[in-house]
């Protein structure tokens, strides 16, 4: 990302519509400041989106960031805390950054999102989520939110319905018909995290955590606006 944002940078120069052109480390200090400013406009928009959404069908999930190669954990510049350690249970590998919270539309389009260290459970990251719903919504998630008092606490205050898989042992019954439905609706959210995933290079160059959670803010930002008006 650096390399294209540099060239970006000297592009834009060239083509004479940045006449005086910053320095590579001025602009970077420049883009760290609009931290705050991207948070808040990729929330605003969610919030017009939402109300633009006819659909009471949301889709809730998170993805891992990995700072380095696990390899690299004792060396590694951004972070050193075990805070960041982390593991995708669905596919037993462990990561070392931070998870991302996303809750996005039935078709994908991204609302809001919270960025955690790595050592985070999803449960965790949902209650750091605005939530910011219709009443009678739905949100779909994965077995990772089968947590029965959320369930009751976001029925009984939101007035919201956390849809996650039922096990065949679960207290709380398992109805076929409504287990094939979110079978389906996983299918859309897995769908919507590959898609973010493609537009993370393999490594995030980034010289502090700051700077890597503002490309990780960047990155989503681009995919809600490329997402809701360019597909």
């Amino acid at each position: 990302m650096a390399v294209t944002r540099e060239r970006s940078r000297l592009m834009l120069h060239e083509l004479g519509l940045m006449k005086r052109l910053l320095s590579r480390s001025r602009f970077s200090r420049r883009m760290n400041r609009l931290a705050d400013l991207i948070s808040q406009l990729f929330h605003q928009l969610g919030s017009v989106l939402k109300d633009l959404h006819w659909e009471s069908r949301y889709l809730l999930d998170s993805f891992p960031v990995a700072v380095c190669n696990n390899l690299r954990i004792n060396r590694c510049r951004i972070v050193q805390d075990e805070l960041y350690r982390g593991v995708m249970t669905s596919k037993r590998r462990y990561f070392y950054g931070v998870r991302v919270q996303i809750m996005a539309t039935s078709d994908g389009i991204l609302l809001e999102f919270c960025i955690l260290p790595g050592a985070c459970s999803d449960l965790q990251g949902l209650a750091e989520l605005a939530l910011d719903l219709p009443e009678m919504a739905e949100l779909f998630a994965r077995g990772g939110y089968n947590f029965y008092e959320w369930e009751d606490y976001l029925q009984e205050r939101e007035n919201l319905r956390l849809q996650v898989p039922r096990k065949n042992n679960s207290k709380r019954g398992r109805e076929p018909w409504l287990e094939i439905y979110k079978s389906l609706m996983r299918k859309y959210i897995e769908t919507t995290i590959g898609e973010i995933s493609k537009l993370f290079p393999k490594k995030i160059h980034a010289t502090n955590l700051n700077g890597f959670l503002l490309k990780i803010a960047l990155f989503l930002f681009a995919y809600q606006i490329d997402k809701a008006f360019v597909q």
